[in-house]
């Protein structure tokens, strides 16, 4: 097996709880438990999972907005937790980030030339006018006229932005997009289109994708492997046809089944879970699933599985694959 271009290995990100004036820490958030996982080269990785379980903040951290409490990012073998100012700027041209909310990330006072071209022209590798050529193309090549580089981002749809940040994304030719709910706030219509777009990229620029949605429906769509995250951990991990065919967790066989049905005479185990998500702040011991689990078992309450491999190609965090 090559080198993955992306490989995670037993991340934690813990915020810390301060009160008082002196700011005393009396406990910590575990936004991430252990995480590891890794990216081929040309590979799209899927991260699914409800609101909260950490998704976005996996994908900070590898973007390295966020520092890691434990653990290592190595991104081609050189690992991004150790690098700083100007050799980790120059590392994050290979890695860039698609935000879920696209106006949010626009610069509302720029135009739309400038803010495509800024990353050639901040980061010295082009001047003025060939970073604002170089933004015509990019924007053509994801569905903007020419004419929409002297607008500004408030003229726009919210599909018409989001392609503006993928051109933004594609400016320094990354090796890696983070594409965090990338079309959770757009019409089901538009979805399709900047998925087929993204798709396409992929293919044309030799692209990698960590892919984070709860839309189980797009994930398969866009993913070759899916990982399911609960609670700031991993608990599954694998092929996407065999994990949406055969899922061995049981938080991601009831993840399957509150999805709807949009085949007819298809039928779909019914999972209900009972209780609530666990606080970060102060997660159960063992197994962080075992307080909805419906196969919860003794060794459950008291020791958290590893993430190990039950089939080829397929890994659960599961007492009862061990």
């Amino acid at each position: 097996m090559s080198q993955p271009l992306l490989e995670v290995s037993h991340i934690k990100k813990y915020f810390p709880i301060q009160v008082g004036l002196l700011r005393r820490t009396v406990g910590h958030v575990k936004a991430l438990d252990d995480v590891s996982f890794h990216i081929a080269r040309g590979e799209t990785l899927g991260i699914v999972g409800e609101s909260g379980c950490g998704k976005s903040t996996l994908g900070r951290m590898i973007m390295r907005v966020l520092d890691p409490t434990e653990g290592s990012i190595l991104f081609e073998g050189q690992n991004l937790t150790e690098l700083k100012g100007a050799k980790l700027r120059k590392e994050r041209r290979n890695f860039q980030m698609i935000f879920q909310d696209p106006y949010a990330s626009l610069n509302p006072k720029m135009k739309v030339t400038e803010i495509v071209a800024e990353p050639l022209f901040v980061n010295g590798l082009m001047t003025r006018k060939q970073a604002t050529d170089q933004a015509f193309q990019l924007m053509k090549r994801v569905g903007l006229r020419e004419s929409d580089g002297e607008r500004y981002p408030h003229q726009f749809s919210g599909g018409q932005r989001q392609r503006i940040g993928i051109a933004r994304a594609l400016a320094l030719s990354p090796k890696l997009i983070v594409a965090d709910e990338a079309v959770s706030a757009l019409d089901v219509s538009i979805q399709a289109q900047i998925l087929n777009l993204m798709m396409d990229l992929k293919k044309e620029f030799n692209l990698s994708y960590m892919f984070i949605s709860h839309n189980l429906s797009v994930v398969r769509h866009l993913s070759d492997r899916v990982g399911v995250m609960y609670l700031g951990n991993m608990v599954e991990i694998g092929d996407k046809d065999k994990l949406y065919q055969g899922p061995l967790h049981p938080y991601t066989r009831a993840l399957m089944a509150s999805s709807p049905i949009v085949k007819r005479n298809q039928h779909r185990e019914k999972v209900i879970l009972q209780g609530e998500i666990p606080s970060p702040a102060n997660p159960p011991k063992g197994c962080p699933f075992h307080t909805r689990c419906p196969q919860a078992m003794d060794i459950c309450k008291a020791v958290k599985p590893a993430l190990l491999e039950a089939v080829p190609g397929h890994a659960v965090a599961c007492h009862l694959y061990e």
